[in-house]
Formats: structure tokens, sequence, C-alpha cells
């Protein structure tokens, strides 16, 4: 019998901030997209809920992680630059809230913004995108942003794989990513060099399952986040979710699989029925309930303190 309450936490879901609409706008005015008219932002456009001010927002999702059950959830800046929005919800909820920020480590402030994400505003993972941004994960400048990330204790999550924008698509923005950068073989070459710095693969690889895998095997600091539909899965013939989960137990481990949905925007809010297939999934394979419990809560708890 299976305990009748588990700790979940959930270990990916992005912060939609006013920022970040702020940013979509400004790229759909630059790409000559229809002005949202007098007054109308890019939620009122898509027919998603206004944020309101990133006080509002963390409460908004605090309520909604009440409403389900959640203990605590990831909450990841979605913009590079968006940091001060993640650390305002952070600080006003900190028992519930784990913050994350985009960062692109291309740019010449990264290690810069990274110290001061770290430090000063107490956010706790980096996350980088790769195929975003244009780098290489094994590239010198992925390495220095682990130096922060070591310095003051911290994650750093490595997307990997297929990437795409679904508020993009709404708005016709074009995406111009260069999927061959998200190697998980690359990043294990620089995770490889920092056995200290807790490194998060979200997706299961996305994509880059056999990829993820392999770096997993060869990186003991190398996570799987199980978040999303993961949708990818259609690239591999006869692959199942199921099989799946069944592959990264067998190789990484329940201590290195993280719960996430990849929950974002409102009202959706948060994505019960990527948590009931992931249930099901491990029903499948009958995980036991010690499985279970790090999966869903105790990875996180691990990973970023409690």
């Amino acid at each position: 019998m299976f305990p009748t309450v588990m700790i979940i936490n959930d270990a990916h879901c992005h912060f939609f901030s006013r920022p970040f609409f702020e940013r979509l706008l400004g790229d759909l005015l630059r790409a000559g997209g229809r002005p949202p008219g007098a007054g109308k932002g890019v939620p009122e456009i898509i027919g998603w809920e206004d944020p309101g001010s990133p006080e509002q927002l963390a409460d908004r999702w605090v309520a909604e992680l009440n409403r389900h059950g959640v203990a605590r959830a990831v909450l990841i800046a979605s913009v590079p630059g968006d940091e001060a929005s993640v650390a305002t919800a952070v600080a006003r909820h900190p028992s519930r809230l784990v913050g994350a920020f985009m960062l692109d480590a291309s740019a010449t402030d990264a290690s810069a913004r990274a110290a001061r994400a770290f430090g000063d505003m107490a956010l706790r993972m980096a996350c980088l995108f790769p195929a975003m941004h244009h780098y290489r994960l094994d590239d010198e400048r992925v390495g220095q942003l682990f130096e922060a990330a070591k310095a003051h204790h911290g994650v750093v999550f490595a997307h990997c794989g297929v990437l795409t924008i679904g508020v993009r698509k709404k708005l016709g923005l074009p995406s111009p990513f260069d999927l061959r950068l998200g190697d998980p073989l690359a990043l294990a070459a620089t995770a490889s060099r920092f056995p200290e710095v807790p490194v998060i693969v979200p997706h299961f690889g996305a994509g880059f399952f056999r990829e993820a895998l392999m770096a997993a095997e060869a990186c003991p600091n190398i996570h799987l986040d199980t978040s999303s539909s993961n949708g990818w899965i259609k690239y591999y013939p006869d692959l199942t979710l199921v099989e799946v989960f069944r592959r990264a137990l067998e190789i990484a481990g329940p201590n290195r699989l993280l719960f996430g949905t990849d929950s974002s925007f409102f009202p959706r809010g948060w994505q019960k029925a990527v948590y009931d297939a992931q249930v099901a999934a491990l029903d499948a394979i009958s995980a036991d309930a010690a499985t279970r419990a790090k999966i869903f809560g105790g990875t996180f708890d691990r990973i970023f303190g409690i």
C-alpha cells in the first residue's frame, strides 16, 4: 500500500511576469506583427490572465499550489534579465517557492548576473537555453557559470533537445533556435568538471533521451526532470512514457529524477493532467512508495533544501 499523503514538489514551472510579456510585445512589434491596440497587451491578445505585479503573481501561484496540494515549486524567470521578478516572489513566499532565472551564457555580463542572482537575490538555479542563445554547453563561458553556481551552492538547469515556445507560436513570432546546440553529451563534458554542482536536464532530454541517459550515467551530478507532456516521444518509434520512466529509473535511479509539470500561465494554472499521466506511468511499472516519494518530492528537497 502507498501512503495516502505524499509530498509533491514541482521542479519546473515558469513565472510569466509583466517583463516577460513586455519582451514578447516588443518582439511582436519589431517583427511587424499586428499592434495590440490601445491598452491591450500580450495576455489580452492571446486570452491569458494579466499577471499583475510580482507579488500578485506569487500569491496566485501559491493559491494554485494550495488548490492542488503541491508543497513547493520552482519558478523560472522566463526571459534573461527578469531575475528581480522571481526574487520578489520568493521573498514573499520563501517556504513555498524556489527561484530560478534564465541566463544567456553568451552575454558579456553573464557571470556577474549569475553571481548577483545566486548571492544578493537568493535565487537557487540558473537556467541555460543554448539552442535559443546560440552557444555550446561545453563552451568555457558555460564553465564560468558553473563556477558561480559552485561558489554559491547553486544549481544549473540546461535545456537540451527540442525547444518550442508556445506563446511565440501563438503570436506568430519566429523561433530561430539551433537544436544542435542542446546536446546532453556536451553538457556532460562541463558537468563532469563540477561534481559539486547539481545539474538538471528537463523533459528527460526532450528528444535526446539516449544522450541524456548516457550523460546521466557518466555524471552522477546530472539529474533529469520529468516535466511537460513529453511530446518528443513521437520521434522514437514505439517508445511510451511508461518505458521512458522504466529506462530512466534503471540508469539514473529515483534519486536523480525530479517531478515537474512545465506549468506556466493562468487561467490554465498547474497542469494536473501531467501529474496524472506520470502517476499512471509509475503505476504501470509498479514503482514502489519509496521510488515515488523521491521522484515527487524527496529529490527536490535534497537539491533545494527544506
